[in-house]
């Protein structure tokens, strides 16, 4: 087992760690105060004096495939119906090859902007995909980085009053057959888990009661997470209380949802009472600042959230709406949009900011290994420089990420390996991707 000593770094988000971390075996097992030295001989050591060492960030909902349809010409300056009923026939032409250098564009992105672990919500299945999720997988694997992957669905198309085309949903008896086997095969519940599986019907508009209910008993047998949107737009409100007689959080509550288990994307048009409730019960939130602003959703009440006692994590949301999958870089939106929500420059602070990217987003995903720098917990970290000119007289290092607008990390490390090296992914060459991923988009013009 390798030892390995960052030692005295420009700034590190872990109380008493200016003299550095010890790692070995994957985890944390020292954090140094200044000018100390490790309890035993270490067998590397690399000078962080140059960086500035956060957890590494957890990305709590992206849409990997949405990577071939950025900035599409038929989905710009819309809101989110006319926006999905413009992109669903055209994702509806995914195919095995284009998904797969989505989903390694998708990685990379988010490797490169300090992104250790990343949820993705794939729901859509067209004929010949039926492996996603086992792309997902080997494509994860294949970069080092540490993923929750979920079998999202739809099984209520346009012919039932859902808002999908029939092209590209599945039945429930398919859908729940899939996820029984990737659970078998992919979801490792022991602590430091490369690769988790959560169940994730798409959304209200697009899934049936039936689905909603059997997810929710599947995963209680299997101990897994729930996923699914919720609360994101004022048609979506609309729609439960047409369809269902009832607001959103109240059919949560009905088909099963309402608990610890469950973590929302968006989370937007929520009552003070319903934020309430979610906090009773331990729902999880991802706030998704960049998308919301996009698809001019609304703001997300984080602050009512956090304080009812909910978890809330930060997510890019699919490329097809934010247009990256830059976490950091959501970090700093994050803190501009929960400022202009509230009207006030207290409301959130940059550490907060990075906060609701790891031990918030950690929590969503039900992980306590991870999210934080504390001894015992696994190696994962995003180690950023300040020598680009928008950093020069920085006063504060950690707050000048967020302030100045950092995007990109130097260096990642993930389960004690570094998987960033000079800004680059380890073993990728991004020439050949983009040419690669640029062709293939083609396909979606």
């Amino acid at each position: 087992m390798t030892r390995l000593w960052l030692k005295t770094p420009l700034a590190v988000l872990a109380d008493g760690g200016d003299g550095g971390i010890v790692i070995e075996d994957g985890r944390i097992v020292e954090i140094l105060a200044s000018g100390a030295n490790p309890s035993a001989p270490v067998d590397e050591t690399f000078d962080a004096s140059r960086h500035v060492v956060l957890p590494g960030l957890v990305n709590t909902h992206h849409h990997f495939y949405q990577t071939l349809t950025r900035a599409h010409p038929q989905a710009i300056d819309k809101e989110l119906f006319p926006w999905l009923q413009s992109l669903y026939p055209i994702w509806a032409r995914l195919d095995p090859d284009s998904f797969r250098l989505s989903v390694r564009l998708a990685l990379s992105e988010l490797l490169m902007s300090g992104c250790t672990t990343a949820a993705d919500h794939h729901y859509l299945f067209p004929g010949g995909l039926d492996d996603a999720i086992d792309i997902e997988a080997e494509e994860a694997q294949s970069v080092g980085m540490r993923v929750t992957l979920t079998r999202g669905s739809m099984d209520l198309s346009e012919k039932d009053g859902g808002l999908p085309p029939d092209s590209v949903v599945q039945d429930a008896d398919t859908i729940l057959a899939d996820s029984e086997r990737l659970i078998g095969r992919y979801h490792d519940r022991s602590e430091g888990a490369m690769v988790q599986i959560a169940l994730a019907p798409c959304s209200p508009f697009s899934v049936t009661k039936r689905l909603m209910m059997e997810s929710a008993a599947l995963a209680e047998r299997h101990e897994c997470r729930l996923h699914t949107h919720l609360g994101e737009t004022e048609d979506e409100n609309a729609f439960c209380e047409e369809r269902f007689s009832c607001r959103p959080v109240d059919y949560l509550e009905e088909v099963g949802w309402l608990g610890p288990r469950t973590w929302l994307a968006h989370g937007i048009h929520f009552t003070t009472e319903e934020c309430a409730r979610l906090g009773r019960h331990k729902v999880g939130v991802c706030h998704c600042p960049a998308s919301n602003a996009v698809l001019a959703s609304g703001f997300c009440p984080v602050n009512e959230l956090r304080a009812a006692g909910a978890p809330v994590g930060l997510g890019v949301d699919g490329s097809a709406s934010n247009d990256a999958s830059n976490l950091m870089e959501q970090v700093r939106h994050a803190l501009m949009v929960g400022r202009l929500n509230y009207r006030s420059a207290t409301a959130i602070t940059a550490r907060e900011a990075i906060d609701l990217a790891t031990v918030g987003s950690a929590s969503c995903l039900g992980r306590t290994d991870i999210g934080r720098i504390a001894i015992g917990l696994q190696a994962d970290f995003a180690l950023f420089t300040l020598d680009e000119l928008r950093f020069s007289g920085a006063h504060d290092p950690i707050a000048a990420l967020v302030l100045c607008g950092a995007t990109r990390a130097d260096r990642v490390m993930v389960k004690g390996t570094w998987r960033v090296l000079d800004g680059l992914p380890v073993g990728l060459d991004l020439a050949r991707l983009r040419d690669e991923h640029g062709a293939a988009a083609l396909r979606f013009a």
